[in-house]
């Protein structure tokens, strides 16, 4: 597992050696493109010493006038993994493009646990960083037990040792010093993570499934948690769990995570799926054709001369090593909806007018039934800066009320207020107060639906269910009554038109999951992104003898007035209006996203 870190300066020393060499380095990011902002690089030279310091400007950085030879090149970006490549200064000039990945969330949670100790240990540790990297377990060595020295009983040092010890062959020492870790941090993802795929290599996952089921807890948004978890379970013979969590896998990784379908499409075999575990491999085998062993196993499977294979051979390539593709702009802000298609099943036929009429009947009914609601929301903020670094999380938990209602034929009306539990004013972070998650289900109203383009990708599954993935996008010649961002309680509000993704349950027509995007930045007001994720699930409200599905979890992602922010939202304790006890919540989880037809601002000082 890769790590960013601080490589910090130590006097090169001068050497006399004839001729000289610039070197001309371009940055990019996963999309190819130059990398915006400043990147720092550095030169080691063959005896491990600092050479020199430069950052980038536009992407480029150039070393002019160093001394002719072979150097390390370190690239260090907050947001992204760490960067190690040799360049060869032997001729006059050199030139070297160097395209960074985004940073996992288990990589985030280490880089947040660096930035939190003192500045000499960050430094030791930064050198820890390099010799791992370099494959210098010694040098390694040297740096931990100063960093132990200047910060002793730090969970991240320990955590280091354990990768220090795992490189060393030690595996018995990194399991002790990742137990340690966890001793200090309980939540430690990436010491939980490793702990689980170390019982994984070992061949026992019984001992790998606790800690592989608290990484899922402490880094929900980790996809290799998920696909850990998920060849663990099947490894201990519970397929239908591994099948959800390596979908789960799928679903959070995108393109980082392609290469859990051949583990997935072995499970499904397993569990008897053989036509969807076919189209899953054509699929992959499409754009991975060198893939070998996938395109045997689709053989296999194709010619049914063997039976899919019940192990976990295929997550190992998956999970356990970086995936080659990246598609992350950076690693705060998911993929544009338009980004990738999701894959469907191939052959199923998608009937779009059926799927939008019976999905309205169930947005009228949740209009009908709910009126009002209560529940607990309890919030998790991040302030995100211009390196695509999350500041400490700040959390906050409100009684939240919801009133939805038809204000005249035609027009619906979606009400939010929200307090403290001493009913004192809400205070959201920064000012800016998200709303309007529960309304943007009523997109799929038929009172809103005809404002949007439609389309039918296909039939996929979500959460264990088979689902109908529906693609929106405001029309232009169509009134915009969805979303906007309102400039305090009584400002202006300004529209913001939107595209995105709905995952509808084939069975029941409920809307399990959506997906928003900006269609556009929007300059008059400094929106750039807004990206919105929410899963409903069923909740009965046993007085009333009513199921409504409702927001479970909702993901906030919003870059506006130059502040960029993250914010998860949870709902639980759901109450019909004064009039009945507390729901049931069944599985599986989800959580919702609404839309209004008179937009209740996205971030602004009233909301987002």
């Amino acid at each position: 597992m890769g790590a960013a870190g601080a490589i910090l300066n130590r006097p090169a020393s001068v050497e006399r050696v004839r001729g000289s060499s610039n070197i001309e380095i371009h940055i990019k990011g996963p999309d190819g493109n130059p990398l915006k902002g400043q990147t720092k690089l550095t030169l080691v030279t063959q005896a491990g010493e600092i050479y020199s310091q430069e950052s980038t400007k536009n992407g480029t950085v150039t070393f002019t006038g160093v001394i002719a030879r072979t150097y390390t090149v370190m690239v260090v970006a907050p947001g992204f993994e760490q960067e190690v490549r040799q360049v060869d200064a032997g001729g006059p000039s050199s030139i070297l493009d160097i395209q960074l990945r985004a940073m996992s969330a288990e990589d985030a949670a280490l880089t947040n646990g660096l930035a939190a100790l003192p500045p000499k240990a960050q430094k030791e540790l930064g050198k820890v960083l390099a010799a791992l990297h370099a494959n210098k377990p010694a040098d390694a060595r040297i740096h931990l037990q100063s960093a132990d020295k200047i910060a002793p009983n730090r969970a991240e040092v320990n955590y280091l040792f354990g990768q220090y010890s795992a490189q060393s062959k030690d595996v018995t020492a990194a399991k002790s010093y990742w137990i340690k870790t966890l001793e200090l941090n309980s939540n430690h993802l990436p010491a939980l993570l490793s702990l689980g795929k170390a019982y994984l290599q070992d061949g026992t996952a019984a001992e790998a499934l606790p800690y592989l089921k608290r990484a899922v807890e402490a880094g929900p948004t980790s996809w290799r948690a998920y696909a850990f978890l998920a060849d663990a379970e099947l490894r201990q013979g519970s397929t239908d769990d591994a099948i959800q969590h390596a979908e789960r896998a799928l679903e959070l990784g995108h393109g980082q995570a392609e290469n859990v379908q051949p583990f997935l499409a072995a499970a499904l075999a397993r569990r008897g799926e053989k036509d969807r575990a076919i189209a899953l491999l054509q699929s992959y085998v499409k754009d991975h054709s060198a893939d070998i062993k996938a395109a045997k196993q689709l053989a296999n499977l194709s010619n049914a001369t063997a039976e899919a294979q019940g192990t976990s051979e295929g997550i190992e390539d998956a999970a356990m090593v970086e995936a080659a593709s990246r598609t992350e702009i950076s690693n705060w802000l998911p993929p544009d909806v338009d980004e990738k298609v999701p894959a469907v099943e191939a052959g199923a036929s998608c009937q779009l007018a059926d799927v939008l009429r019976e999905t309205g009947k169930r947005i009228e009914e949740f209009v009908s039934n709910a009126d009002r609601f209560t529940a607990t929301e309890f919030l998790t903020h991040e302030s995100i800066n211009k390196w695509g670094m999350a500041s400490s999380p700040e959390k906050r938990k409100f009684d939240y009320l919801v009133s939805v209602q038809e204000v005249m034929p035609g027009a619906l009306n979606v009400d939010e207020y929200r307090s403290s539990s001493n009913h004192a004013a809400v205070e959201f972070p920064e000012g800016i107060e998200t709303r309007g998650l529960p309304a943007l289900v009523l997109i799929f109203h038929p009172y809103n639906a005809g404002s949007f383009e439609m389309s039918c990708e296909g039939l996929t599954h979500w959460n264990g269910g088979r689902t109908w993935q529906v693609h929106f996008r405001q029309r232009s010649d169509k009134p915009n009554r969805v979303r906007a961002y309102r400039m305090g309680l009584q400002g202006p509000a300004y529209p913001i038109a939107l595209k995105g993704r709905a995952w509808i349950a084939a069975d029941t027509f409920r809307i399990t999951r959506l997906e928003t995007d900006l269609i556009a930045p929007v300059p008059e007001i400094h929106l750039v992104a807004d990206h919105t994720a929410i899963e409903y699930g069923p909740v009965h409200f046993k007085n009333r003898k009513v199921d409504l599905w409702l927001p479970q979890t909702a993901e906030v992602y919003y870059d506006w007035r130059g502040k960029r922010t993250h914010r998860r939202h949870s709902f639980s304790n759901y109450l019909l209006f004064a009039v009945d006890d507390k729901q049931k919540i069944s599985d599986p989880k989800a959580a919702t996203q609404e839309s209004p037809a008179e937009p209740p601002s996205a971030p602004g000082t009233a909301q987002p």
